[in-house]
């Protein structure tokens, strides 16, 4: 992304381009924001690639609408009938459940700064969430502990 101009719009305008885009079968690059996707994903600082999702599965990233404008990119964590279960990387606690018709997109790289794309679908990709969930017990202070460490990262 360096040497590209950005250019910030609302939400509602961003959405609807990323669905349209998403719908011809397109791929879509987004700036992240915020931190809710730690360590995994950092706000401002990396960007997602986005695909049409075909399927889903359990530790995968989704971008999804969980109420009418209001949109996530969280890990799903969880499959119930035909409920979805989403959790950031960086939460605690705090999960969103919609249905498979609010799914977005899919991610499925992370780019880094430095040009470098993490394959989000890869075997290894997959293996450190699923480390990372089930150290959920152990998050609040490995989360510190990153902060700690990566200080410069989270200055805007």
């Amino acid at each position: 992304m360096r040497g590209t101009a950005l250019k910030s719009i609302s939400n509602g305008m961003l959405f609807s381009e990323v669905r349209r885009l998403i719908g011809e079968g397109r791929q879509v690059t987004l700036l992240s924001k915020g931190y809710s996707m730690l360590p995994f994903i950092v706000g401002g600082r990396d960007s997602v690639l986005l695909e049409p999702c075909r399927d889903v599965a359990v530790y995968d990233i989704l971008l999804c609408e969980i109420s009418p404008g209001r949109y996530v990119i969280h890990r799903l964590v969880g499959i119930d009938g035909g409920t979805l279960t989403l959790m950031g990387d960086g939460n605690l606690m705090a999960t969103e459940h919609c249905s498979r018709a609010d799914v977005v997109a899919k991610v499925v790289g992370i780019v880094r700064p430095d040009g470098r794309n993490i394959d989000c679908c890869s075997a290894s990709e997959r293996r450190k969430a699923r480390l990372w969930l089930r150290l959920l017990p152990l998050r609040r202070f490995l989360l510190a502990l990153w902060r700690r460490t990566h200080r410069s990262l989270l200055q805007d």
